[in-house]
């Protein structure tokens, strides 16, 4: 009589943790870098245990310095390696944008594709956790910016999973957003093994008939508990995870808005120059003629992202997508 150990579902953090050990099993070429990621196995613990496993010559614990260890990444992928490097708060990353900027995105076009740059770099973003300043910034479309550069992000530990092996076995660059809300608030079966989530494709959530609301990351919940609440007052969401922020699944919001006719874009970034404007653009492109209201937003503020006790009024809420939503409905 043989017994089977049941396996648990994963939190986003256990998703990333085995994806990183499946992919350095599996490959040699891939390799970790980042500021503590190694014996302390990073801030938030998503790379616990995988030094311990793979050695030092594959989880490489860093010296305090974004542009030296991007840059050394940057020449490790030029030359063959599949490096995944980790920011330890995304507020961190801009001491290493001219690595990414000047280098990262270019040298494919600069060597007329010679060279690739199959690196990864993770980086948990986002408010809501009660860290101090410049740890919880959402500005994803300064990278979105970047001709060359995929950015993903995540709400679930299944996607998780899917689109850091994907992330990994891409020629070029992808940024890796992590919602730090969601690392362990989310816990799901996840299979074992290997298996990818298509870059580039969102996922409907939700299937309705009224209103688009369009969202990631962390607003993926919030949005999801508004159009449950909204759904005992009788108004049908449809709800729409884009998990890729560039490039964007265009068809998946066209063929959507175009059904319902409404849409609403939530997100914890500040509204200008964001990936919210970038959608709305899809929309007007695509889907002009469909809309019976204007296009709403719902998102943070220009403002630097508040200390602890101003958090929760920065950041938006199910009740302001619900007023959104109905503002929409009764236009």
């Amino acid at each position: 009589m043989t017994s089977s150990v049941e396996r648990k579902p994963l939190t986003v953090a256990g998703a990333i943790n085995e994806a990183l050990s499946d992919m350095l099993r599996e490959d040699e070429r891939v390799i970790l870098l980042g500021e503590d990621i190694g014996q302390n196995g990073g801030v938030f613990r998503v790379t616990e245990g995988l030094m311990e496993t793979y050695g030092e010559e594959r989880v490489i614990d860093t010296p305090l310095s974004e542009a030296g260890f991007v840059g050394a990444a940057i020449g490790m992928a030029a030359n063959g390696l599949k490096p995944v490097v980790e920011i330890q708060f995304l507020g961190f990353i801009y001491p290493a944008y001219e690595q990414l900027m000047t280098h990262a995105v270019r040298l494919r076009s600069r060597t007329m594709g010679h060279f690739s740059v199959p690196i990864v770099i993770r980086a948990p973003y986002g408010a809501g956790v009660r860290a101090p300043e410049i740890h919880c910034d959402s500005t994803e479309s300064i990278f979105t910016h970047m001709p060359g550069m995929k950015v993903v992000c995540p709400s679930n530990p299944y996607d998780a999973k899917g689109l850091m092996i994907a992330a990994i076995e891409d020629p070029d660059p992808v940024l890796f957003l992590e919602p730090m809300r969601n690392y362990r608030s989310i816990s799901e079966e996840v299979p074992e093994g290997l298996y990818t989530v298509e870059i580039g494709k969102g996922k409907r959530l939700l299937e309705g008939q009224d209103v688009t609301i369009i969202t990631w990351g962390a607003m993926t919940a919030v949005s999801m508990k508004a159009a449950e609440a909204l759904s005992k007052q009788n108004i049908s969401c449809e709800v729409i995870d884009l998990r890729t922020l560039s490039p964007i699944d265009e068809d998946l919001i066209a063929s959507s808005v175009q059904k319902t006719g409404r849409t609403v874009i939530v997100q914890e970034a500040h509204p200008q120059s964001s990936v919210a404007n970038d959608v709305l653009s899809i929309i007007n492109e695509t889907s002009f003629l469909y809309q019976k209201a204007p296009v709403a937003k719902v998102s943070g503020f220009d403002t630097p992202v508040p200390y602890f006790g101003y958090e929760d009024f920065y950041l938006p809420t199910p009740e302001r997508v619900m007023q959104a939503v109905m503002k929409a409905v009764d236009f």
